[in-house]
């Protein structure tokens, strides 16, 4: 019968998933990422471990998933389970945070805010909250939007390269307004829904003009919507990013003109502040702008 003394400590476990991390860490530098993952050798000298040991040790990861070994040149690289397993918790921490950031972003502004994401190339609300003004915008907690026709949507797509972009726009760049399901009650009175954006006030009519549009959310870090979905309804929109510094949702904040109007760029600042703290809060990287 095996003594106290013979069985693995949780001290001795605790330490094995610590060394293990800190390979991982080591495969997640730049170094490894420049050169597309790293020898057993290289690995050990930046760990400052065995040889013998670092190669057991990623071998096993390796079964796991959590690294993956190229077969033509042997090098490790951080396997995809790792990414997986950080959208997951990813996904998770922004359904969390983002519904105390939507009632919290609500009640400075007093108008009513909503949190997007893209899905099947247009927008959906996944979180909504009113104003608490009677007169106020409309709320649209899981309805689809297009997302050239949304600031959101704009905020969403802003960080693809042109070639997606135009892959998108080919597609998507002339969706109607609405793409379901909308509950009329839903819709805030005294504003009328716009099936087309008045001309002088769209910020997106072709793919060129779509382009110059992210261009000016990128230097400017939000993008604004002025009557170009319902008429006399303004709003700004903002980047919440994960840790690679992708943008996974938005943050939107929408009211009528009369109200917000004189104050918009104002808002978008404030709205692309509360979006990198949220960022900040799920793991994020900000973006530059």
């Amino acid at each position: 019968m095996s003594s106290p003394t013979d069985r693995p400590s949780g001290r001795r476990n605790s330490s094995g998933l610590t060394r293990d991390l800190e390979l991982l860490e080591v495969l997640s530098s730049e170094e490894a990422a420049r050169a597309g993952g790293l020898g057993v050798v290289r690995v050990a000298e930046l760990a400052g471990r065995d040889k013998a040991v670092v190669s057991r040790s990623l071998a096993t990861l390796a079964e796991a998933g959590l690294v993956e070994r190229d077969p033509s040149s042997m090098a490790y690289r951080v396997g995809s389970r790792i990414y997986s397993l950080a959208a997951i918790t990813a996904e998770a921490t922004l359904a969390r945070e983002g519904r105390t950031a939507v009632k919290r972003i609500a009640q400075a502004t007093r108008e009513t805010t909503h949190l997007c994401v893209l899905r099947g190339g247009n927008v959906l609300t996944i979180l909504s909250e009113l104003s608490p003004h009677e007169f106020r915008s409309t709320g649209w907690e899981g309805v689809t939007t297009a997302a050239w026709r949304t600031p959101s949507g704009r905020v969403l797509l802003s960080d693809w390269d042109e070639q997606a972009l135009r892959l998108w726009y080919s597609e998507h760049g002339h969706d109607r307004v609405i793409l379901g399901p909308l509950n009329p009650a839903m819709q805030a009175p005294g504003f009328s829904l716009l099936e087309e954006p008045p001309r002088d006030k769209a910020r997106v009519t072709d793919f060129d003009s779509l382009l110059r549009e992210i261009s000016v959310i990128k230097e400017r870090g939000y993008a604004l919507l002025e009557e170009e979905m319902e008429t006399g309804v303004v709003g700004a929109s903002a980047p919440v990013t994960d840790y690679a510094g992708r943008v996974i949702a938005a943050i939107n904040v929408s009211g009528p003109a009369l109200r917000v109007g004189r104050q918009l760029d104002a808002l978008g600042a404030h709205v692309a502040r509360a979006a990198a703290e949220l960022s900040a809060k799920i793991g994020g990287q900000a973006r530059p702008t």
